[in-house]
């Protein structure tokens, strides 16, 4: 499909944002279980060709539309050390992710995603933010752990256990997670 990794210009920017939006509206007024993508095209002044064309079919559409939400619009807050900024972070992930919301936009961005390049959008996304508290970390002269490290040992086990063991799962859980990362006698 035509799905893009950036974001694309003139027309097909102008098609984009308003059936995402349309997506966005209708979901919010009737639910996700009777959208259908005549709905989507009506309200987005399309034809349901341009949808099918563009995104394959309702499940690759409503996929794209969750990518998109899960993106971060702010940048990680600055709170003084790597600990506070990482902290802060992952606890703020936890929240997003583990909500009735997140949860729906995980799962839909996974399931209409059989090349798996919306995963990957979705962990490039993280790996922004973790990029940029460990710079920022590093700018200040703390030792850091790498990107890669983070996503393993704090966002691969908040993953797991908010798609799988969601119960007890806590801001303590992400505090302890981002903890074991930055002792140096776990690296």
């Amino acid at each position: 499909m035509s799905r893009q990794m950036v974001r694309p210009g003139g027309r097909s920017a102008r098609v984009q944002a308003s059936v995402h939006a349309a997506v966005r509206e209708l979901v919010a007024e009737n639910g996700r279980e009777t959208l259908t993508v005549p709905q989507v095209a009506q309200r987005a002044g399309v034809t349901p060709s341009t949808i099918y064309r563009r995104w394959g079919d309702l499940q690759e559409l409503l996929s794209d539309v969750a990518v998109e939400r899960l993106r971060p619009d702010t940048a990680p807050g600055d709170h003084g050390s790597l600990l506070s900024d990482l902290t802060s972070w992952a606890e703020q992930f936890l929240d997003e992710m583990s909500s009735p919301t997140g949860r729906a936009y995980i799962r839909d961005a996974l399931l209409g995603d059989p090349d798996g390049g919306n995963a990957g959008q979705c962990s490039a996304y993280a790996a922004e933010q973790i990029d940029a508290v460990l710079a920022r970390a590093a700018g200040r002269g703390e030792p850091t752990p790498g990107t890669e490290a983070v996503i393993d040992h704090v966002v691969a086990p908040l993953m797991y256990r908010i798609l799988f063991r969601p119960d007890g799962l806590d801001s303590a859980y992400a505090r302890r997670l981002v903890t074991a990362v930055l002792d140096p006698a776990d690296r």
